[in-house]
């Protein structure tokens, strides 16, 4: 008597699943994912048709939004009142002058070259900045004693054609510095910064080779390359020409407030270590040891600085006044021409400016936004007409290309073909 017996291909789901169990009891292992929905991509899914009656809508919608919002922008930009003064080379392009010390000296100012100077005001700035150089004594101001050294300095005098508004933000504009750079990032000690008295083993470990310590073993403070490359030319307050009048302006409230909780008075003694190699101008032969450590929770323009920039021109705030009007006429502004900014090739300037809702003057994204509006109204427009004066069935198979008389030469990618077919 014959005995009929199921045949079962060896390709079928039921003979590929994972817990299926042979004659003998044991599970034979399989690679092949289970049979559900999820493992065989059969969950249900929505893909949007699009057609000219939905796609069309949008692309007025996505215009009639961009556009205004990029108008109110650029009009935002337009009320930011500003005055850019490029400095760079003050001392060797700017003709010396006496008249800042000597009264009875001749005034030697020289007008500012325009392609150094731009600006934006209510009223049109008759007349051009000037500049001169000369010698003075700069005086910094320690903890524990004042010291004075000789400087060169840049003697500017500009005009502000109207009334400006407070707040009035003071800023230094460097170019073509890469303090992006990951190395000059990472090169600072947290901890040194927070106050820990960190020890020369532990600065020589961490990430700020090449100036964590010197030859005699003492660590710098503040160790790193952001630290030592600090911008330290100083800029005087405001005072007008012919005046003793002057618009005081402070570097109180530059930095930001989380930025405070980052730096602490240091707990170092000041024999234990030793200041920066840039920073050797601004302190005695004996560094620190009659002077005292700064106190980095409260100097707030290296807090700035130690926020490192993203790209190679940037713009810091040094000084602002939030209370008092700027008022129409002519200043005068010495600046202590310390930062060498030709030996990477760079440029230094000055930025007085105010700002709106949208922050200071970058008219970029009001542009990028109004573009963007235009041409999705503009392409709307051409496709709509296109729609109306040709429109295209729907689902035509004739589009098809094995619908073609011609064989079709597009070929697929990523795919290999079978094998023993032609090329």
């Amino acid at each position: 008597m014959s005995q009929t017996q199921a045949i079962e291909h060896t390709d079928s789901i039921s003979s590929q699943d994972p817990h299926r169990e042979t004659e003998g009891g044991k599970k034979t292992k399989s690679r092949r994912p289970a049979n559900t929905a999820f493992r065989q991509q059969r969950l249900k899914a929505w893909q949007p048709i699009l057609t000219p009656k939905t796609v069309l809508p949008l692309f007025f919608i996505v215009g009639l939004i961009f556009a205004p919002i990029g108008g109110l922008l650029l009009f935002a930009d337009s009320k930011v009142q500003e005055l850019s003064i490029d400095y760079t080379k003050c001392n060797t392009s700017a003709p010396e002058t006496r008249a800042e010390f000597d009264p009875t000296a001749k005034e030697e100012l020289e007008t500012i070259p325009s392609s150094r100077v731009s600006s934006s005001f209510k009223e049109k700035m008759l007349i051009q900045p000037k500049w001169g150089w000369a010698k003075d004594n700069q005086t910094y101001n320690h903890p524990n004693q004042k010291f004075t050294r000789e400087a060169s300095v840049c003697i500017i005098t500009f005009n502000i054609p109207n009334n400006v508004a407070p707040p009035i933000l003071f800023y230094y504009r460097l170019t073509n510095f890469y303090q992006n750079h990951r190395r000059y990032v990472k090169s600072l000690d947290t901890k040194q910064l927070k106050g820990d008295a960190q020890s020369p083993s532990s600065i020589k470990s961490g990430d700020c080779d090449p100036l964590d310590v010197n030859k005699d073993n003492k660590p710098y403070y503040p160790c790193g390359l952001i630290a030592n490359s600090m911008f330290n030319d100083t800029f005087s307050n405001f005072t007008f020409s012919n005046e003793n009048t002057t618009y005081s302006m402070t570097t109180k409230g530059i930095s930001w407030g989380s930025e405070k909780d980052l730096y602490k008075k240091s707990k170092y003694k000041p024999e234990d270590v030793v200041p920066p190699p840039n920073w050797v101008n601004q302190y005695p032969a004996d560094g620190y040891n009659s002077t005292g450590l700064p106190d980095v929770g409260k100097w707030e323009a290296f807090q700035v600085w130690m926020r490192t920039a993203g790209l190679p021109t940037f713009s810091k705030l040094a000084m602002r006044n939030d209370k008092d009007e700027l008022a129409s006429g002519t200043y005068r502004l010495k600046i202590y021409d310390n930062f060498p900014v030709h030996e990477y090739g760079g440029t230094k300037s000055i930025l007085i400016s105010t700002r709106t809702v949208m922050g200071g003057k970058n008219p970029f994204l009001g542009i990028a936004y109004v573009v963007v509006g235009g041409l999705c109204i503009l392409l709307g427009a051409v496709f709509t007409a296109t729609h109306l004066i040709k429109p295209r069935k729907l689902g035509d198979h004739t589009y098809l290309s094995w619908n073609n008389e011609q064989p079709s030469t597009a070929t697929t990618t990523g795919r290999s073909g079978r094998p023993g077919e032609g090329a």
